[in-house]
């Protein structure tokens, strides 16, 4: 037979201490004199003693996991959109980075939101992190109303801790810089309107041009490299003497570059482009893309930041990081 595993009472007696002692010890706790908690972790270490994560929750009420919720299908989340597994990682690390769990949860169904629901309701989780809300997403509300932590990755369409970043500002930068370069006729390609990436990069593209005289000419994608394209192609359709689009992000921009060159336009000679996100393929299209930085990374680590702070620690509810204008080739 192996050996059994070294109970609380094991270290204890080992320490010459009270089992609350250990508990205290092992749970984290910082009322323990120093003396008596360097003997405690000797007695751990010499024992091999390892805490039963789930009867400490029992008695923390902490499950030391975090739910990242995603409301987009798996063909989504899993494909060439590397905004996903940017946001996944850099959370996960960072959670981990903190002694806590990363719990994916995809919720791209009236079914699978209601899972998440009960999930996070039954306590299962410290906190939860939303990403890629759309605007009937009823996930936002609802985890507004419950006890626990909830930060939004953007902001939210209902009143909700989030960290964003300055979508309307960015999309003006890149109409600025189109106007600047003497470009007349600026059509854009919006995000979802569905989302509020979406709508703030749309507004900052109108207000911009509002501000130089020009008219707004749009068609509306789907965040997505084969929607960008299809949306060059009716631009062009419709106003064939256009002669610069800004995308509202960047696989919609490589969409548009290609529908372009298929159409025998040269850019940045007779069609400017400019993007939004500035991924790793910005650098690597032709030509390579002049685009706005959405700081995925920054704004994820933040995110996990607020989720951990107790609401009252916190020196604000929403945070909105800068984005910058990365200027290349194509505009």
């Amino acid at each position: 037979m192996g050996s059994r595993r070294p109970t609380l009472e094991a270290v204890a007696a080992r320490a010459r201490v009270s089992r609350a002692t250990v508990s205290r010890v092992v749970n984290g706790q910082t009322t323990v004199d120093p003396d008596i908690r360097d003997a405690v972790l000797r007695a751990v270490a010499e024992l091999g003693y390892v805490p039963n994560s789930a009867a400490r929750s029992l008695v923390t009420r902490q499950t030391d996991s975090i739910a990242l919720v995603v409301s987009e299908p798996p063909t989504r989340v899993f494909s060439d959109d590397p905004l996903f597994s940017l946001v996944v990682r850099t959370v996960s690390s960072e959670l981990e980075s903190a002694g806590k769990q990363a719990v994916l949860m995809l919720a791209s169904s009236p079914q699978a939101q209601a899972r998440v629901e009960d999930y996070v309701s039954g306590g299962h989780v410290d906190g939860i992190m939303l990403l890629s809300m759309h605007g009937a997403d009823p996930l936002p509300g609802a985890v507004a109303r419950m006890d626990v932590p909830a930060v939004s990755y953007g902001r939210p369409a209902v009143d909700l801790p989030h960290v964003d970043n300055d979508n309307v500002g960015g999309a003006g930068q890149a109409v600025r810089h189109l106007v600047g370069g003497g470009r007349r006729r600026i059509a854009a390609i919006a995000g979802p309107q569905d989302m509020t990436a979406g709508q703030d990069r749309l507004t900052g593209y109108r207000d911009a041009l509002r501000s130089a005289d020009r008219r707004s000419i749009v068609a509306v994608g789907d965040f997505t490299r084969a929607s960008g394209a299809t949306a060059m192609r009716h631009l062009l359709g419709d106003d064939p003497d256009l002669d610069a689009v800004f995308a509202a992000n960047d696989l919609m921009a490589i969409g548009a570059l290609q529908a372009l060159r298929k159409a025998g336009r040269r850019v940045p000679d007779d069609v400017a482009v400019v993007g939004f996100d500035d991924i790793e393929a910005a650098s690597f299209t032709d030509p390579p893309l002049t685009t706005v930085r959405h700081p995925v990374v920054e704004q994820a680590t933040a995110m996990v930041g607020l989720v951990l702070t107790p609401p009252g620690e916190r020196e604000s509810d929403r945070v909105v990081l800068p984005t910058e204008l990365v200027v290349r080739d194509s505009a």
